[in-house]
């Protein structure tokens, strides 16, 4: 086997933009939100969002026949959807899913500039060459990673089917090659106990989650439950009442019978979490510090572009629609279509 040093991938604070959403007042929001629901009727597009976005902007998706869910989910609505145009709030990696889903459709995004820290962590060129030197490996990336490492893997997998699909491998003797999180890599690993050589990249977000700070929380709030998504550090997964995705978390939040919960995902997930138990408490986890001390304050800065105010020039401003719009080359959307609909497959059981 070659040798290959794996650097570590995770994002400094200096490579991390600082954004937050301009604040307008609730009549300027209405308005906002009729303008663009007219527009996307016009342009007769559907607007799809992740639980990370705006809440503004995943009530507008709802309201305007669109869908809020995990990245897998909005790729597939996007798909099965009648509208020719998707446009997707998120970052760019779930854009570029929907398009090698939908390769007819047209795709665009309220900015490209929303991208991923996994992704950004996990170049093609130098993936290839780690993957290169180990090629008696089977190469599983997670969703998290842009068109060009998918095309490069034999499977993409989501933090949702990920452990099952794994543990699929393993029973097959397969050695893993995986990519990009390790918190999220070391947990499947640790679950599973699979053969798993792991790239060496983290979420802004979910690594700065804390475990001293997180149960000095729990000891005030005794009786609440620990939700935790595994790209998390393992310590911190370690104390969880439940790991899981996106909507793993909520549905957990909706079984458990807990009124008060802490959360160690992406605040964003708070709009959803409380729209669907208004009865119920939900608390951020706390993270390595606030302000400047943190990188992310537990809301991804990319994620947090997906303004009203964005979305509304996308739609209006035909110049900026076009800068806007997701493109994945042939060669790469079909190379990177077979892991994806390998995954898909798995888990309709085919």
């Amino acid at each position: 086997m070659s040798s290959f040093t794996l650097p570590d991938y995770t994002l400094s604070e200096q490579q991390v933009p600082q954004f937050q959403c301009a604040v307008l007042p609730q009549s300027e929001k209405e308005a906002l939100k009729a303008q663009i629901a007219q527009r996307l009727d016009a342009l007769g597009a559907v607007l799809i969002a992740h639980y990370y976005v705006d809440g503004e902007v995943q009530d507008l998706a709802e309201a305007t026949g669109g869908f809020v869910s995990d990245s897998l989910e909005m790729a597939r609505f996007g798909r099965d959807h009648a509208a020719d145009t998707v446009i997707v709030a998120g970052v760019r990696f779930m854009g570029e899913t929907a398009k090698i889903l939908s390769p007819a459709k047209r795709v665009f995004m309220p900015t490209l500039e929303a991208e991923c820290s996994l992704d950004l962590g996990c170049p093609p060129d130098e993936f290839a060459a780690f993957r290169a030197a180990h090629p008696d490996r089977t190469v599983v990336v997670y969703a998290n990673t842009s068109a060009e490492v998918k095309a490069q893997s034999d499977w993409v997998v989501t933090s949702s089917c990920a452990l099952e699909i794994v543990a699929h491998l393993r029973d097959q003797g397969e050695k893993i090659l995986w990519a990009p999180d390790k918190h999220l890599g070391r947990y499947i690993q640790t679950q599973t106990n699979a053969d798993m050589l792991i790239w060496s990249g983290a979420c802004v977000v979910h690594d700065e989650f804390k475990l001293k700070a997180l149960l000095d929380l729990k000891k005030v709030y005794p009786a609440a439950a620990v939700l935790v998504h595994p790209e998390s550090p393992a310590a911190v997964t370690g104390i969880a009442d439940a790991v899981g995705s996106t909507s793993a978390i909520i549905k957990a939040a909706s079984q458990m019978p807990n009124d008060t919960f802490i959360v160690a995902t992406d605040k964003g997930i708070f709009h959803k979490l409380k729209q669907l138990n208004p009865s119920k408490r939900f608390i951020e986890a706390p993270t390595a510090g606030d302000g400047a001390t943190c990188r992310s304050c537990a809301h991804c800065p990319w994620m947090a572009m997906n303004e009203l105010q964005t979305l509304d020039r996308l739609l209006r401003d035909e110049t900026y629609r076009a800068g806007c719009e997701i493109h994945v080359g042939d060669d790469i959307g079909e190379r990177a279509k077979i892991p994806l609909d390998r995954m898909l497959a798995f888990q309709r059981g085919v």
